[in-house]
Parts: structure tokens; C-alpha cells; sequence
């Protein structure tokens, strides 16, 4: 049933019950009011001015409220909620309870978030209240409409959380999203009245696996984050840049490291492989993928790194140091080694990728050049028993032999093996790609001789 905002809705002995002794009022799921769509706080106001002024028993007691604004009221001369559910159904509205002497008791505030949840019944968004505080489940699943208490006096819970208030969606594979209500909104505190934000959800096409394979299996299990003190180097590009915040990827896809992470956001014990304490599903969000490029965010610790992630990635990956600004490394194209059977089948098979001219190092001279790899080793050696092998290579900075950075590298590879392989050579260009193709296609040797 629709949310209540006419007060003809309502009903004494249905959906609203007066205790005028016992100074109390209960709403009721009855009638017209159901859950989760409750009753706006201006309709139970409302209301109360027309039976205060057409009952006989209740016009001999104390009016209930003073109205602020339609988003605002006060509970006066002793008067409260009966009990917790009648709080759970209040909509559009906050208030503070003040007792006979008109000192504020409690506060209560509304939250109301804008934006549309995937799943209504069964996406949950939760707050913190505190810098330390736990993650508190909305009342309701999707989107919220709810009274939240921001401060208790001393005999009613004796707390304020009036300068603190965050709101998080995290649901597995599910985009995340989160609000920091004093900051988003520039407030110095929080009063008794309702707050509108946004908060949505979608299906993140970047998780593809559920919590049990990411919670248990190779390659997630061999992940971490860590939270450093003072940053900790890491070198981009020949550059050392500080970082607060390291993920080992463990040889995972970028897909695979930001799944992991998502996995820890969520959870409620302690994430920080290091000596420090960071509770999960509280902590600052560490990625996001926009299309294909996973980039690390800049959080209230630091910037994010992430070591160990697949080289074929790095292309695709973006870092925010410490001084929040955005580090990429020099482009690395990459590809793939392939080779024919009779390659793979020789025990003494080996393989070489040179320059085919270098600034004039040229193949077929003394001069010949071995392509370097990323990591500054030579494209050669064994190629028996392997029937592929990736390779990568710095397109921006490899300048052996004074070749010019920046360009694409015409290459010869050549192969030979022994009792199977023969001598085989083949020529290309390694592009600014990842998706480079280098193929051995030996003949099948037939006149190799070494007698015992």
C-alpha cells in the first residue's frame, strides 16, 4: 500500500492509538498504514489537530507537537512514540522530543535517499554514525525513508552523533555507492529534520564470480591491502611515487583484484593485512573501472597502489598517489609466442626476436639486436614444450641501439631446433597493442645427423 500523506487515511483504534494518561502515540500496521511505506510525520500532525478538535476526551490534554516546518516537529508536554515500530513508520520527517520543561531529550532526524536501488527487496544500505562506529542495516530494504536518532540525552541513550553521518550501498555484484551527509551537503551538524540524498545501485558487469570462489580460491587467496604509514615508494615510469594504501594482486586480472576488494568492502572484521585495524565495510572505496581501465581512488589515507597485477594490464590501470594526482606507466605493448609442433616437440629448440634495424643495427650483421622485454630481459631461449608464451614490451622508453621511443619495432625472429625443428625465421612489427603476434613455423627436420 501507497505511503499515507492524507490524514483521512488514518484512523483511532486502526492505524493510531492515543494513551492520553500514559502520554503516548502508537501507529499501527493496520488498516491503511502498512511497511515499509508508513505514514509522513505532516499526516500524523495533521491528524492529531482534527481529533484534538472533534474528541471530547483528548481536547482535556496537552497538544502533542509543535510544527516547525512540514519537515519538522517537536513532541511536547511529555508526549512520545509509544514504541519503536510506531518510529519505524514515520516518514518525511524528523523531530526532538522535549520533556515538560521543554529541554531536548532526543533527537531524531529523517533520511531520505534519492535514486533508484537494483533490487528493492533485498538491497540493504547501512550507516555509521561515529568515526568508529559500525555499519547499522536501514530499518527496510531499498530505498530509505527513515527516522534516524542523532542524539539521546543522558537517560536516553546519552550520545550525539550530530557531526558524524555516512551511508554506504554495498551489495555483491552489485556498483557501490556512499554519502558523506556533513560533507556532501557542507553542514557543521545535524538537526532534527529530513535529509535527502542520493544513493543507487546497478549490476557491476566487473564481478563475475560470487563470495565463495572470491572468499576461498587462487589467485583472490593470495591477495591482501595494506595500510602504510608515511606512503611507501613505488616506481612508475623510472619515478618513485609514495603510496599509502597497497593491494597485492597476486598475479590476478585487473577484474579479478577489483573483485577481490569489492569483497573485502563488504565485510564487517578487520581488512588490513598490516599492523593497523580498517573495518571493511566502512572503509573508503579503494577502485572503480570506467570501461576497461581500473583506476585506484585517492581516500583520507592516501593514494592506492596496487603490485603483482598482470603485465598485460598495464596498459589498463591508473594510480592516485599521495599528492592526489594520477600516475600511468609509459604504454607496454604486448603479445603473444607462438610455436609450431616441430618446435615444441625438440628438446633443443630455442628461439631469438630481433630488431630488424635498430638505427642501424640490423639483423643479418654483428650488429643484431635481441629485443628486450619489459623487465629489460632478452626475447629468446627454450622453446621445447612450449606451444605459446606471452611476451611485453616498453613501446614508450626501449631506445636500445638509439632506436626512437614512441615508434613501432620491425622485428626478426628466428628459430632453430635440432632433430625435429628446423631453421625458421619470420618477420612482423610489434605495434602499440597488446594483441601482437609473433608465429614459428618450422619444417619438419629430416637430414639432422649426430651419431653416438
Amino acid at each position: 500500500m501507497p505511503k499515507i500523506i492524507d490524514p483521512d487515511d488514518l484512523n483511532q483504534g486502526t492505524e493510531v492509538n492515543f494513551d492520553a494518561t500514559g502520554k503516548t502515540i502508537q501507529l499501527v500496521i493496520a488498516g491503511n498504514l502498512g511497511a515499509p511505506s508508513g505514514v509522513t510525520l505532516q499526516a500524523v500532525y495533521s491528524f492529531c489537530k482534527e481529533e484534538w478538535k472533534t474528541d471530547s476526551d483528548l481536547i482535556k490534554f496537552p497538544f502533542p507537537f509543535i510544527a516547525i516546518t512540514a519537515e519538522q516537529f517537536e513532541l511536547i508536554s511529555g508526549w512520545d512514540w509509544y514504541d519503536t515500530t510506531s518510529k519505524n513508520l514515520v516518514r518525511d520527517g524528523g523531530w526532538a522530543l522535549k520533556d515538560t520543561g521543554s529541554t531536548t531529550q532526543e533527537e531524531w532526524m529523517n533520511l531520505t535517499t534519492l535514486g533508484a536501488f537494483n533490487d528493492s527487496d533485498v538491497d540493504n544500505a547501512y550507516y555509521q554514525q561515529s568515526t568508529n562506529g559500525t555499519g547499522v542495516s536501514t530499518v527496510y530494504t531499498g530505498e530509505v525513508n527513515q527516522a534516524i536518532k542523532i542524539y539521546g540525552g543522558t537517560y536516553y541513550g546519552n550520545f550525539d552523533y550530530t557531526g558524524y553521518f555516512k551511508i554506504f550501498l554495498r551489495e555483491q555484484g552489485k556498483t557501490y555507492d556512499f554519502y558523506d551527509l556533513i560533507t556532501e551537503q557542507n553542514l557543521t551538524v545535524l538537526t532534527y529534520k529530513k535529509y535527502a540524498l542520493p544513493l543507487s545501485n546497478n549490476v557491476d558487469l566487473k564481478i563475475t564470480h560470487n563470495d565463495n570462489i572470491i572468499s576461498g580460491s587462487t589467485p583472490y587467496d593470495g591477495m591482501s591491502i595494506t595500510y602504510t604509514s608515511g606512503g611507501t615508494g613505488r616506481d612508475i615510469g623510472g619515478v618513485q611515487y609514495l603510496f599509502t594504501v597497497i593491494i597485492d594482486g597476486n598475479s590476478g586480472t585487473a577484474e579479478e583484484i577489483y573483485e577481490f576488494v569489492q569483497y573485502q568492502l563488504r565485510q564487517a572484521g578487520d581488512i588490513d593485512a598490516g599492523s593497523g585495524f580498517v573495518t571493511g565495510k566502512t572503509s573508503e572505496e579503494l577502485l572503480e573501472f570506467v570501461g576497461d581501465t581500473l583506476k585506484t581512488k585517492y581516500t583520507s589515507d592516501g593514494g592506492v597502489y596496487i603490485d603483482n597485477f598482470q603485465s598485460v594490464d598495464t596498459n589498463r590501470l591508473t594510480f592516485q598517489d599521495d599528492t592526489n594526482t594520477q600516475r600511468t606507466f609509459p604504454y607496454v605493448a604486448a603479445g603473444t609466442i607462438n610455436f609450431n609442433v616441430n618446435l615444441t616437440n625438440d628438446a633443443d629448440a630455442y628461439y631469438w626476436v630481433f630488431f630488424t634495424d635498430a638505427s642501424g643495427n640490423t639483423f643479418d650483421s654483428v650488429n643484431a639486436i635481441i629485443i628486450n622485454d619489459n623487465s629489460g630481459n632478452p626475447l629468446s631461449g627454450s622453446c621445447s614444450g612450449l606451444t605459446s608464451k606471452q611476451f611485453d614490451f616498453d613501446y614508450d622508453n626501449n631506445v636500445q641501439g638509439n632506436r626512437l621511443p614512441e615508434t613501432d619495432a620491425p622485428f626478426t625472429a628466428v628459430a632453430i631446433g635440432l632433430n625435429t625443428g628446423q631453421y625458421v625465421t619470420t618477420t612482423g612489427t610489434i605495434t602499440r597493442s597488446t594483441a601482437n603476434i609473433i608465429s614459428y613455423v618450422s619444417s619438419l627436420e629430416r637430414n639432422y645427423s649426430n651419431p653416438a
